[in-house]
């Protein structure tokens, strides 16, 4: 998260919907996911073998994914900057009788990590809650060894141009163009999401010399379970946009 009010109250406001959060999704810790809806990496198969490798989540949340990693056989490290979500990650890794490193901070502090240190970087949608996403690729890239991947998803650049609440025809409400932030509640508690455009995330990703090698637009699972946040209109709008990228340069 960037260092700016936003990412402050995005913290509070996940310490905030934290449990309620973990308790409506309970979100399984034997594959990672990429969002809502969607295919898990048991289906997508984006990450590769993850046994002996060394594995960074950004936004581990409550580190289900990083306990999937670990049970693969990765050592896992997770960074999140709600207490509270790390709170619940650490009675989960208990429970699992895993071990994952968690660590409370922005997304882009990594200073705790040598360059050149990990196999894998992985985000699951906490790019959205990030105003300053070129500080976070221009981080993992330090971190990452040459031609280690980072693999992410986010809210799709396209989804956020329409207001999906069911109440409304689907209509274009809001300008693609458009980079202020955006205020939406979630269970009540508010948060702000930063919208990034398909160019602002490649020109990010370039100029932190990386390379993309895979850019998926996956359709909701069909019959699959349906989040409270569904909308019929996700049928037509793309909902969630996964990148993955791959280190080069030193």
């Amino acid at each position: 998260m960037a260092n700016d009010r936003g990412g402050s109250d995005n913290a509070a406001a996940w310490d905030r919907y934290a449990v309620a959060y973990q308790a409506r999704t309970q979100l399984s810790t034997s594959s990672a996911h990429y969002g809502p809806e969607l295919p898990d990496e048991s289906a997508l198969r984006l990450l590769g073998d993850l046994k002996g490798k060394r594995v960074l989540e950004l936004g581990c949340g409550g580190a289900q994914c990083s306990i999937a990693f670990a049970k693969q056989g990765a050592t896992a490290i997770g960074v999140d900057f709600s207490a509270q979500q790390l709170a619940f990650a650490r009675r989960l890794c208990e429970r699992e009788d895993v071990k994952v490193e968690l660590r409370l901070g922005d997304l882009a502090d990594l200073a705790f990590l040598r360059a050149d240190s990990i196999d894998l970087a992985f985000s699951s949608y906490a790019f959205g809650y990030v105003d300053d996403l070129n500080r976070v690729f221009r981080q993992v890239h330090r971190v990452l060894k040459i031609g280690a991947p980072l693999v992410f998803s986010l809210p799709h650049p396209a989804s956020e141009m329409f207001e999906l609440d069911g109440t409304q025809p689907l209509a274009v409400q809001r300008a693609y163009f458009d980079k202020s932030p955006i205020e939406r509640e979630l269970g009540g508690v508010p948060f702000v999401d930063y919208h990034h455009t398909f160019a602002d995330i490649y020109m990010g990703l370039a100029r932190s010399s990386y390379r993309i090698d895979l850019i998926l637009e996956p359709e909701p699972v069909v019959g699959g379970r349906r989040s409270e946040e569904w909308r019929d209109a996700n049928l037509y709008v793309p909902r969630t946009l996964i990148v993955r990228a791959r280190k080069e340069g030193s």
